[in-house]
């Protein structure tokens, strides 16, 4: 699968980013699934508002199977990652899009965004453990036709080029294809 090797990785970052139903959440897992057989740790950043979104979530979960420990941080994605990466064996944190929504729905994080994503790259940064994240790519639409939406379209696209600058490997995800955009320097 895109060249992976286990021997070769002691800690490694991987950021998988496509649009939306592109295949990245499915090509994540199998990364993840690759690069350790325990101590797996899956950060959900949805909050399930509806049935629907309920369903999608119990699907995923489904799918990826009970050898997953499963973690919600809707918020506070960069604590859950350095917290559990001194006992996981790969960290899958899906997705970056959700969790700046989060951030910008909620009045008491809105404005601390930028100090935010500052602090998931730290975490990045110092995990002791490999570390996948998932987002979609927003630079491929149009411009949106309203302010919020606009200020989550540029979060999205800054904290994107923030994390694939920190991150070792950038996979873009086109049509459930892999396609490798920054290999292991």
């Amino acid at each position: 699968m895109d060249g992976w090797n286990l021997e070769q990785t002691v800690k490694e970052n991987i950021f998988v980013i496509g649009g939306c139903r592109s295949g990245k959440s499915r090509h994540a897992l199998e990364i993840a699934e690759q690069i350790s057989e325990n101590n797996r740790i899956f950060i959900a950043t949805c909050v399930p508002y509806d049935e629907e979104m309920r369903e999608r979530v119990a699907n995923h979960q489904k799918e990826r199977g009970p050898t997953w420990a499963t973690l919600e941080a809707p918020i506070l994605l960069p604590g859950a990652i350095l917290e559990n990466s001194r006992k996981a064996g790969v960290i899958l944190g899906d997705c970056l899009t959700l969790w700046i929504s989060n951030l910008l729905l909620d009045p008491n994080e809105s404005e601390r965004i930028d100090g935010h994503i500052s602090e998931l790259t730290q975490s990045l940064e110092r995990a002791e453990c490999p570390v996948i994240l998932v987002s979609n790519e927003v630079g491929g639409g149009i411009v949106p036709e309203n302010k919020l939406a606009r200020r989550f379209r540029d979060v999205v696209g800054a904290a994107n080029q923030t994390v694939a600058a920190c991150s070792d490997r950038v996979i873009w995800m086109v049509a459930g294809i892999p396609v490798p955009i920054k290999p292991i320097s």
